[in-house]
């Protein structure tokens, strides 16, 4: 499965200098993450480190994993419009690739069915004792949040 990593070389322009070497970690866990998933680790690697046998093949990798890694100087709204676009060409062009229309929303149109059932959950006092326990959940915690809980 493809991964994307997304990192910001100034994460917030009011970072105390005092996080910055969290920050410098971060971003070195990034750009590692990607060499791992490139290059792996193999079972004689492993065990040339000294890790009990029972133990490689737990910390054996098999690498050749794609990666795309994205390095932006900070997130900003016109950085994040740009990942957006990023990702909507990207879906496009990967139907066009597999001859499937993308953006066929028959989902999107289940989820429209679907909320008018959960709408009145969230705006008055009905019961939620039709809904599944994870979007009873939900609601719950909206309610709470907006104070209507």
């Amino acid at each position: 499965m493809p991964a994307d990593l997304i990192g910001f070389a100034d994460p917030a322009p009011d970072l105390p200098e005092a996080l910055v070497p969290q920050h410098d970690l971060l971003m070195a866990n990034l750009f590692a993450q990607g060499q791992a998933l490139a290059f792996g680790r193999t079972a004689q690697e492993v065990a040339a480190e000294g890790v009990p046998a029972e133990l490689v093949p737990h910390r054996t990798f098999a690498g050749n994993r794609p990666t795309t890694t994205i390095l932006a100087d900070r997130l900003s709204p016109s950085v994040l419009g740009q990942l957006v676009a990023l990702y909507e060409h990207k879906v496009f062009v990967q139907g066009a690739v597999w001859n499937i229309n993308s953006f066929d929303q028959w989902g999107v149109e289940l989820g429209k069915v679907l909320a008018k059932r959960v709408e009145p959950a969230l705006i008055g006092d009905a019961d939620v004792s039709g809904l599944d326990a994870s979007t009873a959940s939900l609601v719950a915690r909206y309610r709470a949040l907006r104070g209507r809980g």
